[in-house]
């Protein structure tokens, strides 16, 4: 991951900005230690970035009912319809909601979880449901996250 080696990209489906904030934050902390991050909002991601590189963070908020960002539904619907093997995919995720919205908390976040398993891919640790009510600011809980997320990536690597 470092040396010379692996890029972790930084995913982003944003509608208000805070994914994007917390992304690169993430991006920062990830840099500091050393190592690659790269930033990519999902309106500019195509699948062949599954053949480049093979290290993700998913950082989405969560739009309407549910719903994956207007940034992030082109990149949402290629992986639904196109259905790519993602055996050699490793990420991470970030999902940003309203606890007020119960029933549809992070459903952004989750629907991509959902497809990057569905589609082969290896989830390293538990995901981060962050709610806008709580007292954590979403940056701070996602740096908090990563530090977890960061040594069992590590493992894995065999590091």
């Amino acid at each position: 991951m470092s040396e010379g080696g692996q890029t972790i990209v930084l995913l982003v489906a944003s509608m208000s900005g805070t994914a994007e904030m917390v992304a690169d934050e993430l991006a920062q902390e990830i840099k500091s230690r050393g190592l690659t991050a790269r930033i990519i909002g999902m309106e500019k991601a195509k699948l062949s970035l599954f053949a480049e590189f093979q290290t993700f963070i998913v950082c989405s908020s969560t739009y309407g009912i549910g719903d994956v960002p207007d940034n992030g539904q082109a990149f949402y619907a290629e992986l639904t319809e196109q259905r790519p093997d993602l055996s050699q995919i490793r990420y991470g995720l970030v999902g940003l909601g309203d606890m007020t919205y119960f029933t549809s908390f992070c459903g952004g976040g989750r629907k991509f979880d959902e497809i990057f398993s569905s589609l082969g891919a290896r989830r390293i640790g538990d995901c981060l449901f962050h709610d806008a009510k709580s007292d954590v600011f979403a940056d701070q809980a996602a740096l908090e996250w990563l530090e977890g997320w960061l040594t069992e990536l590590l493992q894995v690597e065999g590091r």
